[in-house]
């Protein structure tokens, strides 16, 4: 057998290589997060805030927009709501010192965009626990049906800046708040009946021109936004950039530029699904080359229906749903599975409400439970209509 002597050195360091005193108590510096970034809860890649809170919680799990990611944004019918979801995802931008991009959009659009909202002193109080009596009347699997889609939800970052904003559609972003930079792309002049891009430069060529330019320029720490509206749409593109050689192209360089600048730029393209249907090749082709694909399905307005409450009104009446959400793809980074399966929201049916104050909300769609007070009041209306002799 073999012995070994303890307290005695195998192997000593040499003397040039021992670290001096200076270096040992000098502490690891970490590195500091631009603003408006956090890293993943799933796998640790950097995130963005969408300015929508509940469309953060939806995108595969991450709590925000992963930089180098293309959503698209499709809607049904003749409203805006993605047009809102735009103007959230641009003064989010603006609040946290991002450079924004703002394709078709004239530089007044700043003036467009919604204000940052007053702290509410009330939510600020503990609110009252509800009677005993006013919990047995809903059932249990409806009570918690409302906790699902804030679970796991945090506004703020690691370093206690707030990742995402809460915003009021009745005001207007100052410039105070404006830490950020807007940079207008235009799309050219009028268009034109022709179907042909007249000239060598197409629109949506140009618009990938200008943005490199900017992001070579910028430095490595700036973080960018593209917005891109109603792509497509003839009221703001030429009809030749619905040619499939000219959008499929314009979409091919995005992906290379968001690739490219993996740490630095995010994009949110609209889309109306009512002039271009999902039933074409060409959208198919279209949602292939972006990182995540969202619809929002208006419900159609009834005749005589009472108008919108306003934003001081009840709580419960803004939070009636005004259409629906349909999630057909979003980003799945790990073997692991990802991609939001561990919540399972996404494969729900999804609803969206909005109002002044709240902004848009994506929750799951349910209805009312129905109470017993509801229940009695037919039966009394009933009785009354009946004729006493």
């Amino acid at each position: 057998m073999s012995f070994v002597k303890r307290n005695t050195v195998l192997s000593s360091p040499r003397a040039g290589l021992t670290p001096s005193p200076s270096q040992q108590q000098q502490p690891k510096q970490e590195k500091q997060l631009a603003p408006g970034l956090r890293p993943s809860p799933t796998d640790g890649r950097l995130t963005t805030s969408t300015g929508t809170a509940s469309l953060d919680q939806l995108l595969a799990g991450h709590g925000g927009l992963p930089l180098g990611t293309c959503l698209l944004v499709e809607e049904q019918g003749t409203t805006d709501f993605s047009g809102i979801l735009l103007r959230y995802y641009a003064a989010e931008g603006l609040v946290q010192g991002h450079q924004v991009h703002a394709v078709a959009f004239p530089p007044e659009w700043r003036h467009q965009l919604p204000g940052l909202a007053s702290p509410d002193k009330k939510s600020k109080g503990a609110s009252p626990a509800p009677a005993p009596e006013e919990k047995m009347k809903i059932a249990w699997r409806y009570e918690s049906l409302g906790n699902n889609a804030n679970a796991g939800a945090s506004t703020r970052g690691d370093s206690g800046a707030p990742f995402c904003h809460s915003f009021d559609l009745s005001k207007r972003l100052g410039s105070s708040e404006s830490k950020g930079t807007l940079n207008p792309i235009s799309v050219g002049g009028a268009p034109s009946l022709d179907r042909k891009i007249v000239g060598t430069a197409s629109p949506l060529k140009m618009i990938l021109k200008q943005l490199r330019a900017t992001l070579e320029c910028s430095g490595s720490n700036a973080i960018h936004r593209l917005v891109v509206p109603s792509l497509l749409s003839p009221t703001l593109y030429p009809p030749g950039c619905a040619q499939p050689s000219e959008i499929l192209q314009f979409l091919h360089g995005l992906r290379a530029l968001l690739r490219l600048y993996s740490t630095q730029l995010t994009a949110i393209i609209t889309f109306p699904t009512s002039l271009f249907p999902r039933s074409s090749g060409l959208v198919r082709w279209m949602e292939t080359l972006c990182d995540g694909v969202v619809e929002l399905v208006p419900l159609p307005a009834r005749l005589g229906a009472a108008p919108p409450p306003p934003s001081g009104s009840d709580p419960k009446a803004n939070e009636q749903p005004q259409g629906m959400c349909k999630v057909y793809t979003l980003p799945v980074y790990h073997e692991k599975g990802g991609g939001g399966a561990e919540s399972g929201h996404f494969r729900e049916n999804l609803s969206f409400s909005l109002s002044a104050s709240r902004g848009l909300v994506i929750k799951p769609y349910s209805l009312p439970p129905m109470l017993e007070d509801e229940q009695e009041k037919p039966s009394a209306a009933s009785k009354k209509d009946g004729l006493d002799f």
